[in-house]
């Protein structure tokens, strides 16, 4: 195994610890394997990537579950609007750029961060104890972030943990353990049109894939022992990675 392929495995690891945590792991293995694996096209080192996030996610989806209970009824309708909305993101994304969209998903995230970071009890508690929500916004909430993630993808987790909370009145436990369930269903839509191309590089897929899955385990684990608070901080420090990440790529790339 080459010393290319060891560092993203290391790197895959961590990052499917802090996105079964809060989300965001791309913003730590999509920039690594594009600066590892230079001398293959952008679509070939983002279609492989899918596969590690897609298997971390897995797991720490299962772990999240042995914890909260969906149901089923939801999480069928939750997957497959989330499946088709990433497909077609990720469909769009070999047709057209993405980069006119991330000044305004920088605005958006500017608020996000100003907002968590002063509501000091945002999601920490659930206001919605029963879980019953119009149905309409969650799958309002599974279309446009799942399309989100297949077009454009930074912080994509984050971004559906703080609509579970902020539209359906979920604590950041329940917000997690949805956000993964929907997270997984956006991956498999990508991974879908990416494996169709022919694109993904699996000698370094899979590897990565193994590492991430345990990242995963360990981080989802983490999120459940320590908590909301727990799961806030993390929170705040994915956001403020996510804007920085895409300030670089607004401003200076």
């Amino acid at each position: 195994m080459s010393i290319t392929i060891i560092l993203l495995c290391i790197i895959a690891f961590f990052a499917g610890l802090v996105d079964a945590i809060v989300g965001g792991g791309g913003l730590i293995q999509t920039p690594a394997g594009l600066i590892l694996l230079p001398n293959h096209s952008v679509a070939q080192v983002i279609g492989s990537l899918k596969i590690p996030s897609f298997s971390g996610t897995f797991f720490a989806a299962r772990t999240f579950l042995q914890k909260i209970k969906i149901p089923f009824t939801r999480l069928l309708l939750f997957t497959s609007i989330a499946f088709v909305a990433s497909y077609t993101g990720s469909l769009c994304l070999t047709k057209v750029s993405s980069q006119f969209m991330k000044p305004v998903i920088l605005i958006v995230l500017v608020i996000i961060a100003i907002y968590t970071f002063t509501k000091k009890n945002f999601g920490q508690e659930t206001k919605n104890e029963q879980l019953q929500f119009p149905w309409y916004k969650a799958a309002l909430i599974c279309l446009v972030l799942g399309f989100y993630d297949g077009f454009i993808g930074p912080g994509a987790g984050s971004l559906l943990v703080l609509a579970f909370i902020s539209l359906l009145g979920f604590d950041f436990l329940q917000a997690n353990a949805h956000a993964k369930v929907v997270n997984l269903a956006t991956n498999m839509g990508s991974i879908v049109l990416f494996a169709l191309k022919g694109v993904i590089l699996w000698h370094i897929a899979i590897p990565m894939a193994i590492c991430n899955a345990l990242g995963g385990i360990v981080g989802s684990k983490l999120a459940i022992a320590k908590g909301n608070g727990f799961i806030r901080t993390v929170f705040l420090v994915v956001i403020m990675g996510t804007l920085c990440r895409l300030g670089y790529d607004v401003f200076l790339h």
